[in-house]
C-alpha cells in the first residue's frame, strides 16, 4: 500500500522547500502590499515546519550515526542565526534602552529540530528514570522558544520517534501538537489576520495519503540542499529587500 503513494522523502522536501520559500517571500514582500495574496502563501508555508519535524524524528532511525546527525543540525542551526535574525529582525542587536544591547538570541527551526533530536536521546537514556526524561524534554521546550515553531518542532520530532510503532498514536500526537497551539493562536490573534494558520492541517494529510515512506535518491545533494538553500535564502531575501525597498 505504502508502495503505490506518489512521493518518496526527497521530493517531499524539495516540495516544502518550495513551500518555505514562498512563505518567506510573503512575509518580506508582499504583505504590505496585498495581505490576502500574503495570507495564501503563508497558508502554503505551513507545510514546512510540521513535515521538516517529521522526517526528523524519522532521520533519527535512517542515519547511521545520530551523534553526527544531530552535530550538523547544531552546526547549521548556528550558521543559520545571521541570516534568520536579519530576516526576521533587520538587525542582530536587541536594544536594553540607555544605550545598552546585547545580541538577539531567536534561533531558526534548525535550531528546533536540533532540540528534538536531543529530545529523543534523552528519551532513549536507559539508566535515566522517566520523571528526570520529562522534566529534560520540558526544559528542553522551555528553551526553544527562542526557535522557530517553537515547543511544536521539539514535541512533533519526538513523537514521530516514540509512536512510530503505533500509526494511530503517531498521527494523532504529531497532528494536535501543531494544530492546538496553532489554531489557538488564530483564534485568539484574529481569523481575519491569522487564517492562513489553518495550514497546519495539509503536511499530516500530505504524508498520511502521499509520502510512500521510500528515501528516493541518495546522491549527497538530496542530503545537503536544504542546509545550504535554508540560510543562503534568507540572506538572498534580505539582500533583495534592503536594495528595492
Amino acid at each position: 500500500m505504502e508502495k503505490r503513494k506518489p512521493l518518496n522523502r526527497n521530493q517531499i522536501k524539495y516540495i516544502i522547500i518550495i513551500a518555505m520559500l514562498i512563505d518567506h517571500i510573503a512575509w518580506k514582500f508582499v504583505d504590505g502590499i496585498n495581505p490576502f495574496l500574503g495570507q495564501v502563501m503563508h497558508f502554503i508555508g505551513r507545510l514546512t515546519g510540521p513535515t521538516m519535524a517529521y522526517f526528523a524524528g524519522e532521520g533519527y532511525h535512517y542515519t547511521r550515526d545520530v551523534k553526527r546527525y544531530q552535530a550538523r543540525l547544531g552546526l547549521f542551526a548556528l550558521i543559520s542565526w545571521l541570516p534568520f535574525v536579519l530576516f526576521e529582525f533587520d538587525t542582530i542587536w536587541i536594544s536594553l534602552g540607555n544605550g545598552h544591547r546585547i545580541l538577539n538570541p531567536m534561533q531558526s527551526v534548525i535550531f528546533s529540530l536540533f532540540l528534538g533530536i536531543t529530545a529523543i536521546r534523552l528519551w532513549e537514556k536507559e539508566d535515566l528514570h522517566k520523571a528526570l526524561k520529562i522534566i529534560g524534554i520540558a526544559l528542553l521546550c522551555l528553551l526553544s522558544c527562542i526557535g522557530d515553531w517553537l515547543f511544536m518542532d521539539v514535541l512533533g520530532v519526538l513523537f514521530v520517534h516514540i509512536y512510530r510503532d503505533n500509526p494511530k498514536a503517531k498521527w494523532l500526537s504529531f497532528s494536535l501538537v501543531f494544530a492546538v497551539p496553532s489554531l489557538l493562536l488564530l483564534f485568539l490573534a484574529g481569523l481575519p489576520q491569522n487564517w492562513f494558520q489553518f495550514g497546519v492541517l495539509l503536511p499530516p494529510l500530505m504524508l498520511y495519503f502521499l509520502y510512500n515512506g521510500e528515501r528516493g535518491s541518495k546522491a549527497p545533494i538530496h542530503k545537503w540542499f536544504f542546509y545550504l538553500f535554508y540560510p543562503g535564502h534568507l540572506l538572498a531575501l534580505v539582500l533583495l529587500h534592503r536594495l528595492f525597498f
